[in-house]
């Protein structure tokens, strides 16, 4: 046991390979969590499936999204990272939850209600409808105390803390209640295409997102024609210059170094100079972690093996909950 607070966080096996704004926006943030946290990591595929999926795509997705994880510097001996639905728990409790959920509180969703907007009623599943539902059930499992998330997923920690003390007043406390740890808003990057828009697994073009596997000469092209502006003057101003503050917050992230002391590096020097130095930061981040990535790829029955001891690790403590929440609500135990 450990007496540092405890967290959890997931994201979905959407792409073959995670990107440049999961990277700066996600894991590093999480990497460095891990060792001041009892951190929970999840491959959140069961959420994946409130979408049509290709299931040996499904698969595959899951694994490479573990392996990247794992590259990245998720440890997985010291944090605990698993494939959601490797831990049934996860479901049985969204089902109880579902019990206490009002069905106003759940349509107030901001996500549903604007998804459910662009594809339509008959196009929106009962699952797109109870996906913050199971995210509360991912969350209390684990008595997390702080929910890393982007600020769009603010709403969705606000209903789990509901739900916690809505069932801690009817049946008892069972649950903690948890904080939700909004990530910096520095680690948002934008489509180098389009840099008022996220960059995002979804956008119309991949030209304008930088994927970590991507072959280094891949990512140069697309670093070197990111949109920019005229004036060639490397300086901050999110709303004035949008294309080059993104670049200059991407440049920041992974240097360590402050944004006022790369605009003094490139004063006078334009755009050029800017963006080969930016390409030569990402392509040294991202060789080892790509390499890394590559080596579990070409030993998946080694990845399996350490999902699987981590998946017995979050079901000891998922099903503890579990038995705990039956408990409360009035369910037979199970004889021997």
């Amino acid at each position: 046991m450990t007496n540092l607070p405890r967290l959890y966080s997931g994201m979905q096996p959407s792409a073959d390979s995670l990107h440049l704004g999961n990277y700066i926006g996600a894991l590093l943030q999480w990497k460095e969590l891990q060792s001041t946290h009892d951190a929970f990591f999840s491959v959140v595929d069961l959420h994946a499936i409130t979408v049509a999926q290709d299931p040996a795509e499904l698969r595959e997705k899951t694994r490479r999204t573990a392996a990247q994880y794992i590259a990245a510097g998720i440890d997985p001996s010291a944090s605990t990272l698993y494939v959601q639905s490797h831990v049934p728990a996860h479901a049985q409790l969204a089902w109880v939850l579902n019990t206490i959920t009002g069905f106003g509180e759940a349509s107030r969703m901001t996500q549903f209600k604007d998804k459910s907007a662009r594809q339509g009623a008959e196009a929106t599943s009962v699952g797109l409808f109870a996906y913050p539902v199971l995210m509360a059930a991912d969350i209390l499992l684990y008595d997390a105390e702080v929910v890393p998330v982007g600020d769009d997923q603010r709403q969705h920690v606000e209903l789990t803390r509901d739900l916690a003390e809505r069932f801690n007043s009817r049946y008892g406390d069972t649950f903690v209640v948890p904080q939700a740890m909004i990530l910096k808003e520095s680690a948002r990057i934008y489509d180098l295409q389009n840099p008022e828009s996220k960059m995002s697994k979804s956008a119309e073009s991949g030209s304008g997102i930088v994927w970590l596997l991507d072959e280094p000469e891949v990512t140069r092209k697309k670093i070197m024609r990111a949109v920019t502006d005229t004036d060639g003057v490397v300086s901050f101003d999110r709303q004035g210059k949008p294309g080059i503050s993104n670049l200059l917050v991407i440049y920041s992230a992974l240097s360590g170094r402050s944004i006022e002391s790369i605009e003094l590096e490139y004063e006078g020097t334009g755009y050029g100079d800017f963006k080969k130095g930016l390409v030569e930061v990402v392509v040294d981040e991202f060789a080892p972690v790509r390499q890394r990535a590559l080596d579990l790829f070409a030993d998946p029955g080694e990845l399996d093996r350490i999902l699987a001891a981590n998946a017995d690790r979050a079901s000891e403590i998922a099903e503890s909950t579990l038995a705990k929440v039956y408990d409360r609500v009035g369910f037979l135990r199970r004889s021997r």
